[in-house]
């Protein structure tokens, strides 16, 4: 403990320096009264001077001769206060320390020194028993320090001040020393494990809601024999209920393929540490069926009510289909959690839901007078082919429509030029964020989104706060953050891509529809783009929009013309595969310079398709610097789901293609930032 005095006469303040001077004051009183009977009376006056100065010589002989005895007796009588509280600090049934400016012990209870096990800790500093208790961390200033830590086996919350020692003599009622410097630090302890018991076993003993759902029923039982469905159904019911009966839970059959599920939190949290292994375990079961059944969960907790916990668990699930299946979703007030989703959905032959879309926005569009459509920021051509498909859609209907671009990449621009130069396009089909705000009439406008459903990252975000009816067409997995007030929403992750859907839409508008060769050109090249040449994600009814295409006229030479990349972009997607670095030896990771490239983020993304042909890489990701953010494209063949790493950056995507963009953060950071998740998710086992 710092402390610094300098010597000089002790003053004494308050009631005490009243009480030592009064026979002083008494004095100059009797004076003054002596001098006036001396007017009044000589010899009575002269008398009276002689009392007050025998009154004076005694005052002053009491005062200056025992004032060393007064002192004595006052430190005494501090002495004996101060003892007695000490005494009872000492026993103080909580833990109490006074530690100086460097957190060194100077004085502690006897609470405290049962707790740690030391009789005479003085001198050493607070950090030896209380590791968490650092320097740093003690107060500064006026401020409260409180923090948690554990002794022993023992749960303690620390309430930590500063007390100057300048303030205490400055408010000392006895003297008025100055010349103080320093401070001291209080520690108190307050033994808080009964309460966090008490908080673990009521968080313990809440029940979670959860429903369970089985994803592909009705495809999986086409596969089997007759006679053999219901001993598929009973297996499946069996692993179900078997598997949730080792946590105490209570499952209830709803339908034949969906259930709902209540449990304890404490159950809940075994299940959460071992991933929803179900998952797995569910696709095992086989009894000649080829396709194997997998399941969609939905949890809610955390809310304070068992209907609030269901009604977030209903909310889960949705989302758990919503993003393709097999995987369990739990959602909280504050958060929402994946598990899973590690296989492909299974592509659906039927088109029913196509067609039903299809005259639902029919509808909608018939009932507007004005449509807008757009995509997210840094249009690419699979947002730019489902706009023009949508463009194609509301002129068949005889209503106007506006395509949203702010900046035409170079990806998309040989697209934009060949329909600008079609006669039939309208002058306007292409406006920007401010031209879309001035034309925007809330009432009679639809809004279409295409290629995503994040409104964060489309072009206008305030469009959709602007414009009441909504469309949304994406194939994306549905993320944390969605549309929420779309009046139509077809989203379908199983699908490839955004024009895939446009183009079976297309096919159910109108029977005498008349695509033009620039349009049919614009969705075909889509569809290439997102399945790199149809080798990622083609399924059945991929080749059949595509051949739809073909019958419109879309030119399969013509589009490959149209994507070719100029020397700089070329020899640049070059530099990021020369570049790239293998992490872990599975996974590539490059940075891509966009300085001078038309369309970085195009690059990028080729760069990392370009990635995947190396052996024993399982996954590979670019990162673009491009307008003060970097774009991070992420790329898998089948061992790695991709839009889970990209989901805990703040993006998402698909299981073999995904992205996510980061802001505030150089190349480099973010680069440290995906090593650092990547190591996380593979200790979490979150790839197996």
């Amino acid at each position: 403990m710092s402390v610094k005095t300098k010597e000089k006469k002790t003053r004494y303040k308050g009631t005490l320096r009243l009480y030592i001077t009064w026979p002083l004051i008494l004095t100059l009183l009797l004076l003054a009264g002596a001098f006036g009977i001396y007017f009044i009376n000589a010899r009575a006056g002269y008398a009276a001077f002689g009392v007050t100065f025998i009154y004076a010589v005694i005052a002053l002989s009491v005062r200056f001769y025992n004032r060393r005895s007064i002192a004595n007796d006052l430190v005494n009588f501090a002495t004996s206060f101060g003892q007695v509280q000490k005494g009872l600090l000492k026993g103080l049934a909580l833990p109490y320390a006074l530690l100086d400016e460097n957190g060194r012990f100077v004085w502690c209870n006897s609470e405290f020194q049962a707790l740690i096990g030391k009789e005479l800790p003085f001198g050493k500093s607070i950090t030896t028993f209380v590791p968490e208790l650092t320097k740093d961390r003690l107060p500064m200033g006026e401020e409260n320090v409180e923090m948690e830590f554990s002794v022993n086996g023992r749960d303690f919350r620390a309430d930590i001040r500063r007390n100057s020692l300048d303030e205490m003599v400055r408010d000392s009622l006895i003297t008025d020393d100055e010349g103080f410097t320093g401070s001291i630090i209080t520690l108190f302890l307050f033994d808080e494990t009964e309460i966090n018991l008490l908080k673990k076993k009521n968080r313990d003993e809440t029940i979670v809601a959860g429903y369970i759902y089985m994803d592909n029923y009705d495809e999986a039982m086409e596969d089997v024999e007759e006679v053999r469905r219901s001993l598929l159904v009973a297996l499946i019911d069996r692993k179900i209920k078997k598997y949730f009966a080792e946590y105490d839970a209570v499952v209830k059959n709803l339908e034949r393929d969906k259930y709902f599920v209540t449990m304890k939190r404490i159950a809940f949290d075994r299940l959460v540490e071992n991933r929803f292994d179900i998952l797995e375990d569910v696709k095992t079961v086989k009894v000649g069926n080829e396709m194997s059944v997998t399941l969609s969960m939905g949890f809610g907790l955390e809310t304070g009510t068992l209907a609030e916990d269901n009604s977030y668990a209903r909310s889960a699930i949705d989302l758990a289909l919503g993003r393709g299946g097999d995987q369990a979703v739990v959602k909280t007030t504050n958060n929402t959690t994946y598990y899973g989703g590690k296989s492909m959905q299974m592509e659906k032959n039927t088109r029913v839901k196509a067609r039903v879309k299809a005259q639902a926005l029919r509808e909608i569009i018939e009932q507007k007078e004005r449509v807008f459509c757009m995509g997210h920021q840094i249009t690419d051509i699979d947002t730019f082919g489902a706009a023009v498909g949508v463009f194609r859609v509301t002129k068949q209907l005889n209503k106007k429509c506006h395509i949203v671009i702010n900046n035409v990449t170079q990806s998309i621009r040989p697209f934009v030029d060949a329909c600008s130069k079609e006669s039939d396009f309208d002058p306007d089909m292409f406006v920007t964020n401010s031209e879309a705000l001035q034309l925007a009439d809330p009432g009679n406008s639809v809004m279409v989104v295409v290629d995503t459903n994040k409104p964060s990252i489309t072009e206008c975000p305030e469009l959709l706060k602007r414009i009441e009816t909504i469309v949304v067409l994406d194939h994306h997995r549905i993320g944390t953050e969605t549309i929420e007030n779309a009046t139509l929403s077809y989203i379908e992750p199983f699908a490839s891509s955004a024009c895939e859907m446009v183009a079976e839409i297309l096919q159910y508008i109108s029977d005498n529809i008349r695509i033009k060769s620039v349009e049919a050109d614009s969705l075909y090249a889509g569809i290439m783009i997102d399945t790199n040449n149809f080798m990622t994600k083609a399924g059945v009814r991929t080749f059949e929009a595509a051949a739809f295409l073909r019958r419109c006229g879309a030119d399969i030479t013509r589009v490959r013309k149209l994507f070719r990349n100029d020397m700089g972009s070329f020899q640049a997607r070059a530099e990021v595969v020369r570049n790239a670095e293998l992490f872990h030896e599975k996974y590539a990771i490059s940075i891509c310079d966009g300085n001078g490239l038309e369309s970085p983020t195009v690059v990028g993304s080729q760069a990392a398709n370009e990635l995947l042909n190396i052996n024993s890489v399982k996954a590979s990701f670019v990162l673009t610097d491009y307008q003060n953010r970097i774009y991070i494209s992420a790329r898998s063949i089948d061992e790695v789901n991709v839009q889970i790493i990209m989901e805990r950056l703040g993006g998402g995507g698909h299981i073999n293609i995904a992205g996510a963009q980061l802001t505030d953060m150089s190349p480099e950071s973010a680069k440290q930032k995906l090593m650092d998740i990547i190591d996380d998710m593979e200790k979490e086992g979150a790839f197996e």
